[in-house]
């Protein structure tokens, strides 16, 4: 337990995804102190290096070895994640992970089995539970206002031109990065099971427009253990840009769509009861250009809430591992065109 002083966190990777784990931690600064930051590209670490003010190291052992932190978080592609995460557990360093954790599903069993080793945290960053539109619809699913689920859909229209996947070798890749279900939509695979429970089997199809080697689209059926049914369809192809991001869920007693471009837009909210927080629907909705939403600070809170014993992780590595598991029966039942049953690993 972190007591009496900040926690002294460093960034590994500084690409993409960075910028919003460095304006957490910023935005927390009385919280966390960035006392190091880490990249294998000499000119974006020394770039970063001098921003922040903070010594760079061009991989993580070298950091584990030459610095005395609490949490590393892992911005690098997602195929090093498990064994950054692995490194960092043996170093006794907490650690956070973007989505998704790992592109393998024993990757994200053995990350997880080696921070429990070491007694230290894995956390996996799943911002978009903090959007404010989905936390209406995670109150109205956990206090059973929907009553029996019917029928739940996703869609997640977007698009990643090919420039896009061009941008690095390691993009688009099986090993490194994963398709449009494991990296763009990961969130959304992450609602399936968050929002409305376990998931008893699914079934696949994707195919691959863009010239990469994973899929840029895809439609899975789902039936739940609590007998819905439903579907996602998922493209990166969608012209000119990103078009919508949303759920919808079918009950008996109530019906729920959220839209937008990233569930930002609560379009339809209808149920059989009333609670004083239906007049929050109207505030809930915001704009957005980003589709990463706005969770991140909250989700460092919590991060630092839990190392300081304070709060339980919002998602923690066995959390997480409930999305690579849907996601990794989505790409067997695809590639081997069959119904794949859950759980993976009995």
């Amino acid at each position: 337990m972190i007591e009496n002083r900040k926690i002294k966190i460093a960034v590994v990777g500084c690409g993409r995804i960075s910028k919003n784990h460095f304006g957490s931690i910023l935005q927390l600064s009385s919280e966390y102190e960035l006392v190091a930051v880490c990249d294998n590209n000499p000119e974006v670490l020394k770039a970063h290096s001098e921003q922040y003010g903070v010594k760079g190291y061009a991989s993580i052992d070298s950091l584990l070895a030459e610095e005395s932190i609490d949490v590393v978080t892992l911005c690098t592609p997602s195929g090093l994640h498990a064994s950054q995460a692995i490194k960092a557990a043996r170093a006794k360093v907490n650690v956070i992970t973007e989505k998704p954790m790992a592109t393998k599903w024993e990757d994200g069993l053995a990350m997880t089995r080696a921070c429990d080793e070491e007694n230290v945290r894995l956390f996996v960053v799943k911002q978009n539970r903090r959007n404010s539109t989905l936390q209406l619809l995670k109150r109205a699913a956990d206090e059973k206002r929907f009553g029996k689920i019917h029928m739940v859909h996703m869609n997640v229209f977007w698009t990643r031109p090919q420039d896009y996947y061009d941008r690095a070798a390691w993009s688009g890749t099986w090993d490194m990065d994963g398709g449009a279900f494991m990296n763009q939509a990961t969130h959304y695979v992450d609602l399936l099971h968050w929002i409305v429970g376990p998931i008893e089997k699914i079934h696949a199809m994707t195919s691959t427009h863009r010239d990469i080697d994973v899929e840029d689209t895809g439609v899975v059926n789902i039936k739940w253990r609590n007998g819905a049914l439903g579907s996602m369809a998922v493209t990166m192809c969608t012209y000119p840009k990103n078009l919508e991001g949303s759920i919808t869920i079918l009950g008996e007693k109530g019906t729920v769509r959220i839209g937008g471009v990233a569930v930002n837009d609560i379009q339809e909210w209808q149920f059989d009861d009333e609670r004083d927080y239906d007049a929050d629907i109207e505030a809930a909705n915001y704009q957005t250009s980003s589709v990463y939403g706005f969770g991140h600070p909250p989700y460092f809170q919590n991060v630092a809430d839990v190392l300081r014993g304070k709060a339980e992780p919002e998602t923690d590595g066995r959390e997480g591992l409930k999305s690579l598991e849907l996601l990794i029966s989505t790409y067997r039942s695809a590639r081997d065109n069959k119904e794949i049953g859950l759980p993976l690993n009995l």
